[in-house]
């Protein structure tokens, strides 16, 4: 599932899908084109991460946090999947890029923050040993969601490292953690598009930044 195949059925959505619905999918898209013709991993990430964003974004208040939201959304995702495409993606990869995500401590957010805070009292430790079960556990009950928010935090991580200056270009240093992420992403993200524009367009808000003006 590339692009064009996308944009295809974007426009052969039935007239009564609202526009902006048809925005979501356009801003996606359109990221999604730009990905598939970067070579550079680092800028392939981000161009991926932004269509995602597109996918998934929407108005909501200062209460809810980017995870709440991210969850939200693959929870409406997963209602939509129902041949489990999004299952056998996940699944069919967590012994290979979806495990060593989960089992990179550079992808951890509590590892940075307890660097930032000179913790040395091994919590961080204890944290990720406890995901990586919490991981293992929802794999061996086919628990989509949580695998799904595990893998989706660790690919935030990147993302932030990559998008706040965080990490060198072509930096030399943890760069199977961007091969993996992008990897991963490359497949999820058309996937995630695909699944939506199957949708009636309903359940997924309002865009936070609609189209005005005409320049």
């Amino acid at each position: 599932m590339d692009a064009v195949t996308l944009k295809a059925k974007l426009a052969a959505l039935p007239p009564e899908i609202t526009e902006d619905f048809r925005v979501r999918g356009h801003r996606a898209i359109s990221w999604l084109r730009r990905a598939e013709q970067e070579d550079d991993a680092d800028a392939r990430f981000i161009f991926l991460w932004i269509s995602f964003n597109a996918a998934y974004a929407w108005e909501f208040g200062h209460e809810q946090s980017e995870r709440d939201l991210l969850r939200r959304f693959f929870e409406r995702i997963l209602l939509l999947d129902t041949d489990k495409r999004l299952h056998a993606l996940l699944f069919k990869n967590f012994t290979g890029c979806v495990r060593t995500l989960i089992d990179n401590p550079y992808l951890f957010d509590p590892f940075w923050r307890a660097l930032r805070d000179h913790d040395s009292s091994g919590r961080w430790e204890e944290q990720f040993q406890a995901a990586k079960r919490t991981a293992t556990a929802a794999v061996m009950s086919g628990e989509t969601v949580t695998v799904a928010g595990i893998v989706v935090d660790r690919l935030y991580v990147l993302r932030n490292q990559l998008v706040h200056g965080g990490a060198t270009h072509g930096s030399k240093v943890n760069r199977q953690q961007v091969k993996d992420s992008v990897a991963l992403l490359g497949q999820l993200v058309p996937l995630v598009i695909d699944l939506m524009l199957s949708s009636d367009g309903s359940g997924f808000g309002n865009i936070a930044y609609p189209v005005v003006g005409t320049v």
